[in-house]
């Protein structure tokens, strides 16, 4: 099976709403429309097997209706895998986190940039010990601040690695979007997966040969962050910059098998 375990859609009424929000932060146009048909057209035609959508609740009265889209989503065809939400803030989570169980969901989404937190926040360190060895975690990483002023960042990660041994994460943007040079020093070696998504085209080229000089290849995830970019493509580009032979392509595509079937 051959995974991209980074992308999003959106409902028809917000996904206009929401590509505006994404270009407007991160100033890139996004080159698909965010609509699901779109998505699995484009997987289909770079011969992916299955997509991992990801939401995140950025309040709490969010939590329950975005968990319903992912529900509904998973449930409308067999090429996708959810990954539901949770907000630190929000009132029941364990009522949650056992309607997402019942309803065959294996992984979360969290995206402290977005949705107000730090990694380090008490509150957030409850949420996790919920969901150790439950849940699969796919944690936002980094951005343009530095380390100890954003609210993702490899350092807090590396120490929620220490604190939850048995959680199962992907660091997402190969470990942290413009914090390589920490992954390079926290996270790289560690027990952690890593996508690809979003990162590629930002890195610095010995910074990206360091991480994949010291983390198993097995646990880098392809990943294309679509809409922002098609899967088509950032396979060609991941092919491209790592000088990837075509079996050497396949281990990140298919890595992700272990990781929701292990």
């Amino acid at each position: 099976m051959y995974y991209d375990v980074h992308t999003h859609a959106f409902h028809p009424k917000i996904s206009q709403k929401v590509l505006s929000q994404l270009n407007s932060h991160y100033g890139i146009n996004a080159v698909g429309t965010g609509l699901v048909e779109d998505l699995l057209m484009r997987a289909d035609r770079a011969g992916l097997d299955k997509v991992i959508i990801h939401t995140a609740a950025t309040e709490p009265a969010q939590v329950v209706p975005a968990n319903n889209w992912s529900l509904e989503l998973q449930k409308s065809d067999p090429r996708i895998i959810s990954f539901g939400t949770m907000h630190p803030d929000y009132d029941d989570p364990e009522k949650e986190f056992a309607r997402l169980e019942r309803n065959g969901i294996k992984g979360l989404k969290f995206h402290p940039d977005f949705q107000s937190f730090f990694m380090d926040d008490p509150k957030f360190y409850r949420l996790l010990e919920m969901i150790e060895g439950r849940f699969i975690a796919m944690f936002h990483i980094g951005d343009k601040l530095p380390p100890e002023q954003n609210p993702s960042c490899p350092v807090k990660l590396k120490k929620i690695l220490q604190n939850f041994p048995k959680l199962t994460a992907i660091a997402a943007h190969m470990g942290g979007l413009y914090h390589w040079k920490w992954v390079v020093d926290y996270l790289a070696g560690s027990d952690v997966y890593m996508d690809t998504s979003s990162a590629l085209p930002f890195m610095d080229k010995s910074l990206l040969q360091e991480i994949m000089r010291k983390h198993p290849r097995e646990k880098i995830l392809f990943g294309s962050d679509y809409p922002l970019y098609d899967p088509g493509e950032s396979m060609k580009e991941l092919q491209y910059k790592l000088k990837l032979k075509d079996s050497e392509l396949e281990i990140h595509l298919s890595a992700a098998d272990n990781l929701l079937n292990g």
